[in-house]
């Protein structure tokens, strides 16, 4: 395997095209933990991906190690090893308790437990090359991991009919470098490398596809809470048998602008310019300010 010797030139430059952009791929969601730094919540988004890829690239340091001349790999996976350390830490503040102790989980498992076996088999349970080789098949399955990684947020994209939690930058480059690195183990004659990433270019076309269909459609938002299960309070809006209340602060004063079968509702907030303690507050002159679309 090409280290940084001119030897193999094919596999130098896309080795080195493998590191810069693999780099993008680790920096690609910075907009992500911006969002969460910016809500203090982790929102949504998981931690499986970031948790998986760690896992997977102190792997690949370790298969370099023991294949030797392999410095391109170390050089990447030793910045990744950082830079999802950095994701975890941040996910691990603003996460709830439920979503930390099962992160905490994950990483005792796959950095903790599964790492140090596979570490003591291959140094202890085999020998010369058998190691590489042994290796490198685990190497090929977490990759393949980290690349189907992603594509758990794929029924949430498809149920809700939103991209907001699959960043199109994130996608694109990991095919990318699913590209760069599948050319660099083709050059560098090393199967472990390259059939994993014609795997992961395949997923990263289908979200990038699925982030095409997804894009401009409108967001559904379904309540945690069905319409039909929210209790009405005891009062004489009862008597108009809805099938659910939505209740509002006092004061707030809202116009519903457009309704659908699907539960999405347009509404806009209704401010008057004069006090709203008059006694006929819509009599005043009022400005709309949206607040959903």
């Amino acid at each position: 395997m090409a280290g940084l010797s001119l030897d193999n030139p094919g596999a130098f430059i896309f080795g080195l095209l493998g590191n810069i952009i693999s780099f993008m791929v680790y920096l690609a969601p910075i907009p992500t933990f911006r969002r969460v730094y910016k809500a203090k919540s982790t929102l949504n988004f998981q931690s499986v991906p970031y948790v998986v890829a760690l896992f997977s690239a102190m792997l690949w340091i370790f298969y370099a190690l023991i294949k030797t001349n392999s410095v391109l790999l170390i050089t990447i996976n030793s910045v990744g090893c950082i830079i999802e350390s950095v994701y975890i830490i941040t996910f691990l503040i603003f996460a709830p308790r439920k979503s930390r102790v099962r992160t905490f989980g994950y990483m005792f498992l796959l950095n903790g437990v599964v790492f140090a076996g596979i570490v003591l088999f291959t140094m202890f349970l085999s020998h010369g090359i058998n190691r590489a080789t042994i290796l490198g098949w685990i190497c090929m399955t977490f990759s393949v991991s980290v690349f189907a990684a992603p594509l758990s947020i794929i029924k949430l994209v498809i149920r809700t009919r939103s991209v907001e939690f699959m960043p199109l930058p994130l996608s694109c480059f990991l095919t990318a470098s699913a590209v760069c690195w599948g050319l660099y183990g083709a050059f560098s004659h090393d199967r472990y490398i390259a059939l994993p990433n014609v795997l992961g270019f395949l997923f990263g076309v289908g979200q990038i596809g699925l982030y095409l269909y997804y894009w401009r459609c409108p967001t559904i938002v379904r309540p945690a809470t069905p319409f039909h299960e929210t209790p009405a309070p005891a009062t004489a809006k009862n008597a108009l048998d809805l099938s659910g209340i939505i209740e509002l602060p006092e004061n707030l004063h809202v116009a519903i602008v457009t309704m659908s079968p699907v539960p999405v509702v347009q509404v806009r907030r209704i401010e008057p310019e004069l006090d709203l303690e008059a006694s006929t507050p819509f009599s005043a002159p009022v400005k709309t300010v949206d607040v959903a679309a």
